[in-house]
């Protein structure tokens, strides 16, 4: 199949990825549009993989305040260069970050964040709830183990559906933008605020 200049802007403009690797993207997958798509997000996985280890020093603090201020986030996004870091993308996607925080209400960046008391505490719920609903006492575990991985997705902002396209994780967002960018970046922090909220 003949690979279109057309084709290619498509796949670029949905991507973000460069010319040459939505060429052979499209080029590998034969020109099947949604499988290029998962093709460029995998090689993004990847190059994001190399890319971990190097220092992620500079960056933005990104503000937003969402619903006529009833909701404020500010999150720390880091990158390696200040070149970078002034970049429209790079800005971009610090401000999709916190939209994403304001929305979804993540506790958490990551799964290594959640202190092992909440891990220990939702593990007895799952157990609780399991023995409440009659399971085989054999079973409790495997379904606390599967309702813990729910709460997960559910508090770690890098596992949590991204809100503008469920069909992609946070995670895999920073990876994309990782790749296309070509340096690591870091979610460092964030704080979410609502008003009325009680301090826990």
């Amino acid at each position: 199949m003949e690979i279109t200049t057309e084709m290619i802007k498509e796949l670029r403009a949905q991507t973000n990825a460069g010319v040459l690797d939505c060429r052979k993207a499209l080029l590998e997958t034969n020109g099947d549009f949604q499988k290029a798509i998962e093709w460029l997000r995998e090689k993004g996985m990847a190059t994001a993989a190399k890319r971990a280890d190097r220092q992620a020093s500079n960056g933005v603090l990104e503000l937003y305040s969402h619903g006529h201020g009833r909701v404020g986030v500010m999150v720390e996004v880091n990158c390696e260069t200040d070149f970078v870091a002034r970049s429209e993308q790079f800005r971009t996607f610090a401000h999709e970050i916190a939209l994403q925080i304001a929305a979804a209400a993540p506790l958490y960046v990551r799964e290594e964040d959640i202190p092992e008391e909440v891990i220990a505490r939702e593990m007895e719920i799952g157990k609780a709830r399991a023995r409440e609903e009659g399971k085989p006492e054999a079973i409790w575990e495997k379904i606390a183990q599967g309702r813990l991985e729910k709460y997960k997705d559910e508090v770690v902002l890098l596992r949590q559906p991204y809100v503008r396209d469920e069909n992609m994780t946070v995670q895999q967002l920073l990876h994309q933008n990782i790749a296309s960018l070509g340096e690591n970046i870091v979610i460092r922090r964030f704080v979410r605020w609502e008003v009325g909220e009680t301090s826990q």
